[in-house]
């Protein structure tokens, strides 16, 4: 039988789609790094006939490499390229501006989701329509568009109903809504100055960032409408980092971190960081509780704070993934590094979590996340 998915010998293949909010994470990287490559859509034959036989899992984006190799999680994906393609590297040479944008990272891959995910399913009579139709014409290319809708509406309503397990609750989003406004605003105040992060090159951090801004956030028409209005610095940012053209400037000198910055770093040391800390810590019980089970998606619920508003969310093991990354730079530096980090760090209110022991780490084999061994 024919192979309909073949690998391409001079360029990647991405399976994604425009409204999945870590393609665009991935579509950004390639575009930006001007790796050679196309973009297949992920319907529902190729998730049938590749991207679950080949990766095991049903989540975009998929990368298929010219050799063949299958990589699935866009933070993988990014770093597999890194190495194939070190020139201009996201990952800043210097200790401040390498670990902010890690910390980056995570606050857009993980904590960003809330708003993201609270703008594009919570606000029906403006998006729904738009959002239905996308999923359709992704998952059935060139049925009847009333087919598409069905479809489309069947399966994101599937999204839809994981907002409680974010804390995305009645009580939760006016303090959400709040709290991403004011992101906006800082964030503005930011790409006013600079064209990305850390000066005229993207980072780790701008690629983090820009999987919910892009997909949900500027796509969909009532917050896109939103950044458009109170934040037009954040849109332009969004639309170099999702343009063709490459991007080859450079980080800032001296390994500055923009004073623009500290709002947003601070935003996620209040935020993210208690739950990031919390979870590290649940899942070390659940661990002992539970000897020798898989590691579900989620293990149970805890408290998490926004705005001053406090509600329920579900524990999410793969944050702590994310977050070994960051800890794990800051713990490999030197005496003399840290003399130069923890000052600026403390100031923030990183520098307690990141000495922070994770006593239950975890690593990905065959894209499943399992306890690593001691």
């Amino acid at each position: 039988m024919k192979n309909k998915y073949p690998a391409i010998k001079d360029r990647y293949v991405m399976y994604g789609a425009e409204f999945s909010l870590y393609s665009g994470k991935a579509r950004s990287y390639l575009r930006k790094k001007g790796i050679p490559h196309v973009e297949r859509l992920s319907d529902i034959k190729a998730y049938k006939q590749f991207i679950v036989p080949r990766s095991g899992v049903r989540y975009i984006p998929v990368l298929q490499t010219p050799d063949d190799k299958v990589l699935q999680d866009t933070t993988v994906i990014i770093d597999y390229l890194e190495q194939q393609f070190p020139d201009d590297p996201v990952y800043p040479q210097t200790p401040k501006q390498c670990l902010a944008t890690m910390l980056l990272e995570v606050f857009g891959d993980e904590w960003l989701l809330i708003p993201a995910m609270h703008y594009r399913w919570n606000y029906p009579e403006d998006n729904l329509e738009f959002v239905y139709g996308e999923f359709g014409k992704t998952l059935i290319p060139g049925w009847p568009g009333f087919v598409q809708k069905f479809l489309g509406k069947k399966i994101g309503n599937k999204f839809r109903g994981f907002l409680p397990m974010l804390g995305i609750t009645e009580k939760s989003t006016a303090a959400i809504e709040a709290s991403y406004i004011q992101l906006l605003t800082d964030l503005d105040r930011h790409f006013k100055t600079y064209d990305f992060l850390l000066g005229s090159r993207p980072s780790i951090g701008d690629f983090g960032l820009i999987a919910p801004l892009y997909a949900h956030l500027y796509r969909d028409p009532y917050p896109g409408e939103m950044m458009r209005n109170i934040a037009p610095n954040v849109a332009s940012w969004v639309e170099r980092m999702i343009s063709e053209n490459t991007a080859n400037g450079e980080f800032a000198a001296d390994d500055q971190i923009p004073e623009t910055l500290a709002p947003v770093l601070k935003r996620m040391a209040q935020e993210q960081i208690p739950v990031l800390l919390d979870t590290a810590t649940e899942l070390e019980k659940w661990r002992q509780q539970h000897p020798g089970e898989d590691i579900p998606r989620s293990i149970g619920t805890h408290q998490f704070t926004v705005g001053g508003i406090s509600e329920e969310r579900a524990l999410i093991p793969y944050s702590i993934w994310m977050w070994q990354r960051p800890v794990d730079y800051y713990q490999g530096l030197n005496a003399e590094e840290k003399q130069i980090v923890d000052p600026w760090l403390n100031n923030l209110g990183f520098k307690q979590a990141l000495n922070t022991p994770i006593k239950s780490r975890v690593t990905r084999i065959n894209n499943k996340l399992v306890f690593a061994r001691e």
